[in-house]
């Protein structure tokens, strides 16, 4: 399998992408006009390392352990002949947010400074990652399902791997080759990745190259290091406007943005134009996906000139709506407050 390395190898231009410690955030203002998909092109990056090239002509996907009754070796074609599976799915970094510990709330959380674009939706072909683990005969003790992938090792910890329970193993996991109709970029795990609904990203191992089956819990550094007790991803919303944007007086305007939450479907949305004073339920059409995201939009007139403060609020089907403040956590995961968006109402 021939490898090489580039930090991140799609074009990076500055109106669709912040460049943050060696990962690209995309800018939630190259979302406006865009459909129900973040593009290929816009999507965002987080690497540990750098994007590998690999040929799939010599890549292989090797499923083991004492979990399994044999091992198995799927290569790019073999892959490619199973019957395949499409969904549409959010992939979100857990620390997505992670610069408004400090900004909002005054408690700065280390970290990469991720503003709210360390997410994207794209519909993911594959082949459901139960139908590689039955293949190799998984066993009724199975525990833990480890990812490895092919990426450069990371510091001292070795390549990037994280745990899965076998019972999200065996749900809803898929082990995709194909992003937007398209065979995945290598920055989107080129020539196959997991895609984990609902999960924060970390688990949506790239480059995927080994799965080990495991019948007792198993640790990596990606599960007590770092990602600690994360999992399921909270509600979160976000405007398809620039962080200080500037909007013309006389309206009236319609603004748009877009929620989701990890657990379950949005079922409402909404928006104050005053810093929380009051609010207004914004509309909504189109999917309402478990695994993605819910697009929304509300019209307004704004009645004065000067800075005004956007916060959009959402609520899923379990009941679970955006805090006014979150629990700091000690990585800076998990943000998932009601964001204060400033803008400027600016002479028409």
């Amino acid at each position: 399998m021939k490898q090489a390395l580039a930090t991140i190898v799609k074009p990076l231009p500055d109106d669709l992408f912040v460049r943050r410690d060696g990962s690209a955030e995309m800018r939630w203002e190259a979302m406006a006009g865009q459909g129900y998909h973040t593009p290929n092109d816009r999507f965002f990056v987080r690497n540990h390392t750098s994007t590998p090239l690999i040929d799939a002509a010599g890549w292989q996907l090797q499923v083991h352990g004492d979990g399994v009754r044999r091992p198995v070796v799927f290569d790019y074609e073999r892959l490619l002949a199973m019957p395949s599976r499409t969904i549409d799915a959010a992939i979100e970094c857990a620390g997505n947010g992670r610069r408004l510990y400090g900004t909002q709330q005054g408690d700065t959380a280390p970290g990469t400074q991720w503003g709210l674009g360390a997410i994207g939706v794209a519909r993911w072909r594959g082949v459901p990652l139960r139908d590689l683990l039955r293949e190799a005969g998984v066993r009724g003790e199975a525990v833990d399902v480890v990812a490895r992938g092919l990426d450069a090792p990371f510091e001292g910890y070795g390549r990037v791997r994280r745990p899965l329970p076998i019972g999200k193993a065996m749900g809803d996991v898929l082990v995709a080759y194909e992003m937007n109709g398209e065979p995945l970029p290598p920055d989107h795990g080129f020539p196959v990745r997991l895609v984990v609904p609902g999960w924060v990203g970390i688990a949506s191992i790239k480059w995927l190259g080994e799965i080990e089956v495991s019948t007792s819990p198993a640790f990596t550094p990606w599960n007590t290091v770092f990602y600690r007790d994360v999992a399921e991803q909270p509600v979160k919303s976000a405007f398809e406007l620039a962080w200080n944007a500037g909007l013309p007086a006389g309206g009236p305007h319609v603004l748009r943005g877009r929620s989701w939450s990890g657990r379950g479907r949005i079922v409402r949305v909404e928006v104050s134009f005053d810093g929380g004073v009051s609010w207004h339920e914004a509309e909504h059409r189109g999917q309402h996906l478990v695994s993605a995201w819910l697009r929304w939009h509300v019209g307004w007139v704004p009645e004065h000139l000067g800075a005004h403060v956007l916060m959009a609020r959402a609520t899923d089907e379990f009941g679970d709506t955006q805090p006014a403040v979150t629990r700091r956590h000690p990585f800076g995961y998990h943000f998932d407050a009601v964001v204060q968006h400033p803008i400027h109402v600016i002479p028409g």
